[in-house]
């Protein structure tokens, strides 16, 4: 049996995206005075954030795993996160 890389197994799983509203919201103001935004786009596996050249955090919320290991190192406040709307997110396959 041929062993399948993350990548191929990732690439198996299925992403709903929704298109009308993001599950995550980076209070901008929080997580550059506690340095909470570089910590976030350093952990996400799934690079969902990324600094601009202004300093500000984006979010490609359509990305997100919800592994929540930005809420793990996330400031208090810097960050509100929720799973996304019934049936939107990402599902999880077997591989």
């Amino acid at each position: 049996m041929k062993k399948t890389t993350i990548p191929e197994r990732l690439a198996r799983n299925r992403y709903v995206t929704d298109e009308e509203e993001s599950h995550i919201h980076v209070d901008q103001e929080i997580a550059r005075r506690t340095g909470t935004g570089k910590a976030i786009v350093a952990i996400c596996p799934a690079k969902v954030y990324a600094e601009e050249a202004d300093g500000t955090i984006s979010v490609e919320y359509a990305a997100c795993s919800e592994c929540g290991a930005c809420l793990a190192i996330a400031a208090p406040g810097a960050l509100t996160w929720r799973y996304p709307r019934g049936g939107m997110g990402i599902q999880l396959r077997q591989g």
